[in-house]
């Protein structure tokens, strides 16, 4: 069963990757624009050095895979490093093909298409590697958007394309691409948001004791059904955007009958764990 529950992220994580490559390739980097993240860097290095953009990807993402995997856990490294490979693939085998001679059609669709292909592999469990774990990895201790620290963290990469090849107009355009690939990515993947979920079961201890070790604080409370005057437990926790994938699974696993509903939380006042 946990086979075929990985098929489906790991599909998801390769067609995320087609989108990516599909929008270096045929819209960024033939106008030599850059995009967000440690692609960014691999662009600035490959434009200057003459290197293979897809294999400086792959190699400037290793060291930040390890890095995440001792604290994003096992099963979003290895749908990441999946995101990763397929699209250091998907760039040695599409084409650099010019679509537009239009530096700003290229910046934006660009910037539409990465940040579509980024935010399939984020929903799903995953990421496209590089930057979007470093801003995953702060979003777990600070409430940050995810998309506004990709942007950030880009700066530095975009100023350094200016400087380097003394072209402003590329810099600026490579900025409105990854801006809008930021936007995307946080109109969609909000792990800085809270939600409270009720779920009423009759599997209480055992899925109590998961939700603990995420971990996360639960309060049980006693529910009576209007219906059927049944009585069971329905147990409260809350828990970010970013982990609702990972809550639903352990729900269905635990008590495929369990009654689930999520509430968008506002804020919350006290302790709150965020890893």
């Amino acid at each position: 069963m946990k086979r075929i529950a990985i098929i489906g992220p790991v599909f998801l994580m390769i067609i995320s990757a087609a989108a990516v490559g599909c929008g270096f390739q045929l819209l960024l980097i033939p106008e030599k624009l850059l995009s967000s993240g440690v692609s960014g860097v691999a662009m600035v290095i490959g434009y200057l050095s003459g290197w293979n953009i897809g294999l400086l990807y792959f190699v400037l993402n290793v060291p930040i895979l390890l890095w995440g995997y001792r604290i994003l856990g096992r099963r979003f490294i290895v749908l990441s490093m999946v995101a990763v490979l397929s699209t250091a693939f998907f760039l040695q085998v599409i084409p650099e093909i010019q679509l537009t001679d239009d530096r700003l059609l290229a910046s934006v669709f660009g910037g539409v298409l990465v940040g579509l292909g980024t935010t399939v592999a984020l929903r799903y469990g995953g990421s496209t590697g590089g930057f979007d774990i470093i801003a995953s990895i702060i979003s777990r201790y600070r409430d940050l958007p995810i998309g506004i620290l990709t942007v950030l963290l880009n700066t530095i990469v975009v100023a350094a394309l200016g400087f380097l090849q003394n072209d402003w107009n590329a810099a600026l355009y490579s900025m409105l691409s990854i801006y809008l690939t930021g936007r995307i990515i946080d109109s969609v993947h909000t792990p800085h948001h809270k939600v409270t979920a009720f779920i009423v079961t009759n599997s209480t201890q055992e899925l109590a004791s998961r939700l603990l070790k995420i971990p996360r604080g639960v309060t049980i409370l006693k529910t009576r059904g209007a219906f059927t005057s049944e009585e069971k437990d329905m147990l409260m926790t809350v828990t970010t955007r970013y982990e609702l994938p990972e809550l639903r699974k352990m729900i269905k696993e635990v008590d495929s009958k369990a009654f689930v509903n999520v509430v968008q939380t506002v804020d919350v006042i006290g302790e709150f764990r965020r890893r």
